[in-house]
């Protein structure tokens, strides 16, 4: 693997944090500490707890925490990128601790921000996220698959969601549920997977990213205490933190192309002679990546932007990244030939890893379906 880069493109501290800093620490835990156990991950057999926790010691989830109303989500991105040039699936998990982070840090439920803020930010509590399924539902590919109703103290909420990441016995993750006799109205929480009422069980194999602690979450009659509710309703939250959702997944793109350039210059020795007959070469690919990157830093500096034409950015953003991950990972096959097609070899695993950015939700069909009815 190449080395990964860390001076991209210029940022600003934020909250007297050195996000420079943070981007090079988290950058050189990935080429020590990472590295080794990228095939583990990939096939499931590792689920990279400790270096998750060590990875909030470092400052990698807690950048982007707003302050005097205005957050900076390019740290974050740019701490997935390093992070994604050497295991998509670790980005993938990066990105769902991040989005925990940015759910519980923009709540305006001062008793949830006050408890768990800082252990999440910190990395003291993982977690990830369940929106897989209500952003179908917004935009009527799926119904919601929970639903609650109120009770003294809170609700309690039954129903199953058959896929969230970065989750074990002891993690948190946000979602929303359907108020039962309210059907326009939503909730969005803080779930507990320590809650005996609700169960995690095991996914079947995936083609990629199985080291990911991805399970089935069953709720059977889960009572979230008024304290777990991160908005209700939920509507004008999901407007605030929906930019912050989308743009924290281009570092899984960006660090993967970047990976995919790098295993393409890797075997212009040997096989330059014939692969310069491919169409697609490294530098286009060089070129596309500065482009997605300088795009994405200039909509990360302004996350709370409620105009509809910035909202349009975003999603174009996203889509050009997921196709633009599968492209490079397809040329990256391509210039490795029959070496690449080895199960040892990475450009395999980055192709299987490029797939997933561009299905995870929201997936290029979604993202094409947000553009043509925005």
């Amino acid at each position: 693997m190449g080395q990964v880069a860390v001076s991209r493109l210029p940022v600003d501290d934020v909250g007297g944090v050195s996000q420079a800093s943070v981007v090079a620490g988290v950058a050189a835990m990935a080429r020590k500490d990472l590295a080794p156990l990228a095939a583990g991950i990939d096939d499931g057999t590792v689920y990279p707890a400790e270096l998750l926790r060590r990875l909030g010691d470092a400052g990698a989830w807690g950048t982007h925490r707003p302050a005097n109303g205005a957050a900076d989500l390019c740290c974050a991105i740019q701490s997935i990128s390093a992070l994604g040039e050497v295991c998509g699936a670790t980005a993938f998990m990066a990105w769902c601790q991040n989005t925990l982070a940015w759910y519980v840090t923009n709540s305006g439920n001062a008793a949830l921000t006050a408890r768990f803020a800082d252990g999440v930010s910190a990395g003291k509590i993982l977690g990830g996220t369940g929106l897989s399924n209500p952003m179908k539902t917004f935009y009527g590919i799926e119904k919601f698959k929970l639903r609650g109703r109120r009770v003294e103290g809170g609700y309690v909420v039954r129903g199953a969601l058959p896929w969230v990441s970065n989750l074990g016995p002891d993690h948190l993750f946000g979602t929303i549920f359907e108020i039962e006799d309210k059907p326009n109205e939503i909730v969005m929480f803080l779930a507990d997977c320590s809650d005996p009422a609700i169960t995690l069980t095991p996914c079947q194999p995936f083609l990629a990213m199985d080291g990911t602690g991805t399970y089935g979450v069953q709720f059977r009659d889960a009572f979230i205490a008024d304290d777990h509710v991160l908005a209700a309703p939920a509507g004008p939250f999901v407007k605030k933190i929906r930019a912050g959702f989308i743009l924290l997944q281009a570092g899984m793109a960006t660090g993967l192309i970047r990976d995919c350039i790098a295993i393409m210059n890797e075997v212009a020795g040997p096989l330059g002679h014939v692969n310069r007959y491919l169409p697609q070469q490294p530098v286009n690919f060089q070129d596309l990546l500065t482009e997605l990157e300088t795009e994405t830093m200039e909509l990360a500096r302004d996350p709370y932007n409620a105009d509809d034409s910035y909202w349009r950015q975003v999603v174009a953003l996203r889509l050009r990244a997921g196709e633009a991950s599968v492209a490079a990972a397809h040329a990256a096959m391509l210039h490795c030939g029959a070496r690449g097609y080895l199960k040892s070899h990475r450009a395999q695993r980055r192709l299987r890893e490029a797939y997933f950015v561009a299905i995870v939700t929201p997936a290029t069909k979604q993202l094409r379906k947000m553009l043509a009815e925005a």
